[in-house]
């Protein structure tokens, strides 16, 4: 088809979009704004839409009356462009158009064209829209963008536009000067403090998207102890909450919050006493928790299932089949809890997730509601204050991660001095460099033991919001059959009441029985683990490939190992033997004291591992 062709199509074609009822408030303003913006200009726009508002949707909508050619759609990866390509497919009953009653003939369209591996530009030429992903579009072998003539888009519509900054970005809006340009994000900012491109000419909060049902509502429990007990090279201290407040302000202190198991546990039990809340409605709710490395992951993931509840461990770091094996038992209810390092991202949709539980210190804004938004899709669609419509947001408060919530509200209700700051970097996420130093596995300060009194809650909507009211009161109405004014109730003395009872509402995390079995098993799955976590980042240190075989030719006696990993651990498992004076081949007859005191060695045992590595590595290169 030609870029006239598809003009007509788009100018010509009645869809119904202003005075569609399918459609929801933030897709008919957002398609409004645009066209009214693209009327007058041609800077590129953003649209800033919450996860769960229909961004999809809107996006499939915009070309109408806009468009004068062929539209690009951009998504920042695989798994959401093989959803964008999914609702723009005509000839599926779960196409967004026919779902949206937006168009009534398709006989002639709207095409699109997938670029996935099979796909070739005939494909293209014969699609009103073209999908594909940033990696796909502008990689580095330049598959797509030659075969693209400048002029071969008029539109192009970036989804999760935070990413627009980066340089594969930016080839692409340099190969199409004259397209007209969208951007849709929940957060125009990234973590690096840089400024997503354009101007903003819409934006829906957050806030009216739970009052309307589009997201869940959402609260926050921070774990808040009276007291905390810690060690800290080599001394130990003990610390009331106001002392907390002030330590979390230094980096050594969260990072120790963070990998301790006490503080972890803390999280656990409170991310599965709102879990057990919420399943009493009888839906299969889930925890997705955030976590600062793989072996951290896998010591929360170990902790879940102590308390005999299901949990998987899903990093970047996993072959693509084993990361859809752990995905797939997510969505069959196999799974309770996934514990994620920063994998589960922008695109990932699976509203069961219901308790976002953080064991990690986000330092910046973005990716702490990049992750948040992965609990925030609806499982009842627009009924704001159905009981399964509610979303925890589960952290310890010395992460500091009541600030971001606090940060996170402010954005929302359009914090202009908040939003600079932010995008002048003054909150720069963190930054890992291999110098070749190894990193540890447990942190220079643990947390030894605190004394929990109680979770903090806080709504993100007040308690009073006129839709809860309206929500009560329509219930009482339902369930009494009489008007709340009959019975002396007004709408003021309600949300007097409403907010009374949020203040009085205490939540204790229980302790949870653990099976001292079930204790030792994890136990002796955590040392195997973190046997293998360290091997690898001593690999990692020595910059030694891991697939590599120079160990093994320096050394007959790991002959029957197959590369340098498996040589590395093979080490690691007999060093932790010798130093712990735990006879070869017989860990499972080790009892919970002598696992838990080979893990608090594990660093030092790596250490040994790796020194010997070196010296064994210097001599032969010297032989």
């Amino acid at each position: 088809m030609e870029n006239e062709q598809i003009c007509q199509f788009f100018q010509l074609t009645p869809a119904r979009i202003v005075s569609n009822n399918f459609l929801r408030e933030p897709q008919i303003l957002g398609y409004q704004a645009t066209r009214d913006h693209f009327a007058r200009s041609s800077t590129h726009a953003i649209l800033q839409i919450p996860v769960g508002c229909g961004k999809t949707g809107l996006m499939s909508i915009l070309p109408f009356g806009i468009a004068e050619g062929r539209i690009l759609i951009i998504a920042p990866n695989l798994e959401i462009r093989r959803g964008v390509a999914r609702e723009l497919d005509i000839s599926s009953d779960e196409c967004f158009w026919r779902k949206a009653h937006v168009l009534k003939d398709y006989s002639s369209g709207p095409y699109r064209a997938e670029l996935d591996s099979d796909a070739n530009i005939h494909d293209c030429r014969r699609a009103h829209f073209v999908v594909t992903n940033i990696h796909q579009l502008a990689s580095r072998a330049d598959r797509w963008l030659p075969e693209f003539e400048e002029d071969y888009f008029d539109l192009i519509l970036v989804d999760e536009a935070h990413h627009n900054v980066a340089e594969s970005w930016r080839r692409v809006f340099e190969r199409f000067p004259n397209a007209k340009v969208v951007s849709l994000t929940a957060t125009p900012f990234r973590s690096d403090g840089r400024e997503v491109e354009g101007q903003t000419i819409y934006r829906y909060s957050f806030a009216d998207a739970m009052r309307n049902g589009y997201i869940k509502q959402l609260r926050v429990a921070d774990a808040q102890p009276s007291e905390i007990y810690f060690e800290y090279q080599g001394d130990n201290h003990r610390h009331t909450l106001d002392e907390v407040l002030a330590l979390r302000e230094e980096a050594w202190f969260r990072q120790g919050v963070a990998l301790s198991r006490p503080t972890n546990e803390t999280i656990v039990n409170a991310s599965l006493e709102l879990l057990d809340r919420l399943r009493s409605s009888g839906r299969h709710h889930q925890i997705v928790a955030a976590a600062c490395s793989i072996n951290h992951a896998r010591d929360i993931a170990s902790l879940y299932r102590e308390r005999n509840y299901s949990a998987d461990v899903i990093s970047s770091d996993m072959r693509l089949e084993d990361r859809d094996a752990v995905l797939q038992r997510l969505r069959t209810n196999q799974l309770d809890c996934i514990v994620q390092v920063n994998i589960l991202g922008e695109g990932f949709d699976w509203p069961q997730l219901s308790i976002a539980a953080i064991f990690r210190p986000f330092r910046s804004l973005a990716p702490y509601i990049q992750f948040v938004g992965r609990i925030m899709r609806v499982l009842e669609q627009n009924d704001p204050y159905h009981p399964d419509n509610e979303g925890w947001v589960v952290s310890h408060i010395g992460l500091q991660q009541d600030d971001r919530w606090d940060d996170f509200q402010r954005f929302d209700n359009d914090d202009q001095e908040l939003f600079q700051n932010l995008v002048r970097g003054n909150d720069p996420g963190p930054r890992e460099t291999n110098d070749g130093v190894r990193r540890r596995i447990n942190p220079d300060m643990r947390v030894i033991d605190e004394v929990l009194d109680r979770l903090v809650t806080r709504d993100f909507l007040n308690p009073t919001d006129v839709g809860a009211v309206d929500a009560v009161l329509a219930e009482i109405r339902r369930t009494l059959g009489v008007e709340p004014d009959d019975l002396g109730l007004s709408r003021e003395e309600l949300a007097g009441r409403l907010l009374q009872v949020r203040r009085r509402e205490q939540i204790q995390p229980r302790p949870r029985p653990i099976q001292p079995q079930d204790h030792r098993r994890e136990l002796q799955r955590r040392l195997d683990e973190a046997a293998r976590s360290i091997a690898g980042r001593i690999l990692e240190a020595m910059e030694i490939s891991p697939t590599g075989v120079e160990i093994i030719r320096q050394m007959p006696e790991l002959a029957s190992a197959h590369n340098n990993l498996a040589a590395a651990i093979r080490l690691m498992h007999r060093q932790v033997n010798e130093s712990m004076g735990f006879p070869p081949g017989n860990r499972r007859e080790l009892d919970i004291p002598q696992l838990e005191q080979a893990l608090e060695r594990l660093d030092a045992i790596g250490d040994i591992v790796e020194a010997n590595l070196r010296r064994q590595l210097r001599r032969a290169s010297h032989a």
